[in-house]
């Protein structure tokens, strides 16, 4: 990838404004920024390629700037690390909001670069550059972003980026958002610029949490007979991924995790009592109800998990510690705080540092050592559906998915709402990573570009097993894979139709009794069937399909792999049944 889009470059001097944004970017250790081009950081742009050379960072050229936000997003949940984006004055920056709010959600960091003006109204071509200039631009993102800015002078751009980095960076992350002038970036330096030591302005540790608030979890975990822990939003540690299971196996305590968050306990162990799931399925309300101390290790809405198992919260009769940082970001626009539960016990700590300091307690008594369990492992299962030789079940791809992995490492950078997880085991901290945050379409094959490029110089091997709908509105992220040859797997679980609206709508006509029947009309993707094949090849990425006989449905994985192995992005078109393996949650019934 380095010679990649390499220019012809001798080594400039600190001239211009924008020299000092692309300095602070390469201080900052930002090594990659995605860009779909704008005048309104034409400077920034000539910085990027002139002074700093192409590299560290390196420019990403995107389609759109959904995939703009959304690469950077899956680049940071796969690696932990931030990367930038640039998005052209007011008009880039309203295309790119749906991928800010889903890494908003998702609680994940990226320095978003844009840009305005010029702000000096003499400075301005007629027409254009007065409809791409705006007051306060944050304005637009300030409800779903951490922090913004728009800096009026060389040493306010320094500052800017120093307070963006330690913000973003410290937990709970989130995007935020610099708006660079455009008057600023091509005015040329009087005088030098003072640029200090990124180090003495890192961002901060996680808290830990205090000697009476560990004292008092480890008298209500030590006491409780059906301990649950929870586990959500953690780190990408492995020490970290090994502590929760040594906390879960001494306090002998049953697991839940989701799938709309990253990969935080191996689901085949035997303490992980229900698959992963979206919505609480029987096993996991069991586990949920049978509890006497739930452990919350940053849980989001921990009240709709009671509400999915008690018809009211309050007969939750145990106790409940829940330890989290989130509340740091709530506001009054966002309902992603979610409904107020009742907790017996409040921590703001990181979780890790909360599991490192309470485990010793815990593993140090006499009543924990005797509830450590034997480790037998769940099995699989890797049954595919009872009439699968007629027609695909997206399950099936699961099945068929978790059959080709046998002992190579993949992380799946995307699911569909109708995963099971029964089939397929995450074993690890980097097996699965998380849903989009904010349930947005397009977000899926973009946040796959982004993991790829995270991870291209690993072991592992990128897979996505994506909707239809999703994909068709972020087809053109893969030509940024196919043109900087970043490879992974997208699987298309093609149910040729927005098929959870049509749950709505059969609910809807249910409740009005109105014809079931109907629920389709205004859903279908069909008639034209889209040939999704097709889309893949016009961005440059191999591609087979529609697949549509379970025969050839692990063959065409194999095939694929052996692609991306080879260092290609490769799209697989699956047609499955309109049905999903584990059914959404619908208002009403």
């Amino acid at each position: 990838m380095d010679e990649i889009e390499k220019p012809e470059f001798s080594p400039q001097k600190l001239g211009w404004g924008s020299d000092v944004a692309a300095q602070m970017l390469r201080n900052l250790g930002i090594k990659y920024i995605a860009l779909n081009p704008g005048a309104s950081y034409r400077g920034l742009h000539d910085s990027l390629v002139n002074y700093l050379g192409n590299r560290d960072p390196q420019m990403l050229l995107c389609l759109h700037e959904d995939h703009v936000i959304s690469i950077a997003h899956g680049y940071a949940k796969a690696s932990d690390e931030m990367m930038a984006s640039v998005l052209h004055s007011n008009v880039g920056l309203f295309h790119g909001l749906m991928g800010i709010y889903n890494a908003w959600c998702d609680r994940m960091p990226i320095l978003i670069l844009g840009a305005t003006g010029p702000v000096v109204p003499e400075k301005r071509r007629p027409w254009i550059d007065w409809i791409h200039t705006s007051k306060d631009q944050g304005a637009v993102l300030r409800n779903f972003s951490k922090w913004d800015d728009e800096p009026r002078s060389m040493h306010g751009i320094v500052q800017s980026f120093l307070r963006a980095n330690q913000i973003a960076m410290t937990k709970p992350s989130a995007p935020v958002y610099i708006c660079l002038d455009a008057g600023l970036q091509e005015e040329a330096l009087t005088e030098s610029v003072e640029i200090p030591s990124v180090a003495r302005f890192a961002p901060a540790k996680d808290p830990s949490p205090s000697q009476d608030q560990l004292q008092e979890a480890v008298q209500l975990l030590s006491n409780a007979k059906k301990p649950l822990i929870l586990m959500g939003r953690v780190s990408r540690s492995s020490a970290g991924w090994e502590e929760r299971i040594r906390l879960a196996q001494s306090l002998g305590a049953s697991v839940l995790t989701s799938i709309r968050e990253r990969s935080a306990f191996p689901t085949d162990h035997p303490l992980h009592v229900a698959h992963p799931f979206f919505w609480l399925t029987a096993q996991a309300k069991e586990a949920v109800s049978s509890a006497d101390c739930i452990l919350s290790l940053d849980w989001p809405d921990l009240n709709g998990t009671l509400e999915q198992t008690f018809s009211d919260v309050t007969k939750f009769s145990g106790k409940m510690i829940h330890v989290s940082l989130d509340s740091v970001l709530h506001n009054g626009w966002s309902m992603d705080y979610f409904a107020l539960s009742p907790v017996d016990l409040q921590i703001a700590s990181g979780v890790d540092q909360f599991v490192s300091n309470l485990l010793p307690f815990i593993e140090n008594s006499t009543q924990a050592k005797k509830q450590t369990p034997s480790l037998l492992k769940q099995p699989a299962n890797l049954s595919y559906s009872k009439n699968a030789n007629q027609e695909i079940s997206p399950h099936d791809i699961e099945v068929a998915l978790a059959k080709v992995r046998g002992e190579e490492l993949f992380t799946l950078a995307h699911v569909t709402i109708g995963w099971v997880g029964d089939a397929y085991h995450f074993r690890d901290p980097l097996d699965f990573l998380g849903h989009d945050g904010g349930a947005g379409l397009a977000a899926g094959p973009g946040i796959t570009v982004g993991a790829a490029l995270a991870l291209k110089d690993t072991k592992r091997i990128v897979v996505s097993v994506l909707g239809d709908g999703d994909f068709v509105q972020g087809v053109s992220a893969l030509w940024t894979a196919a043109h900087y040859k970043l490879p992974a797997l997208f699987i298309i679980s093609n149910n040729r139709s927005n098929f959870n609206d049509e749950i709505h709508q059969q609910t809807v006509a249910k409740h009005r009794d109105r014809p079931v029947a109907n629920r389709w009309i205004g859903q279908r993707i069909d008639d034209p069937c889209i040939d999704i094949a097709a889309l893949a090849k016009a961005q440059g990425v191999m591609s087979e399909g529609p697949v549509t006989d379970l025969s050839d449905l692990e063959n065409a994985l194999r095939r694929g792999l052996d692609a991306v192995r080879a260092g290609q992005p490769f799209l697989i078109d699956v047609h499955v049944k309109p049905e999903y393996a584990s059914a959404p949650l619908s208002r009403g019934k």
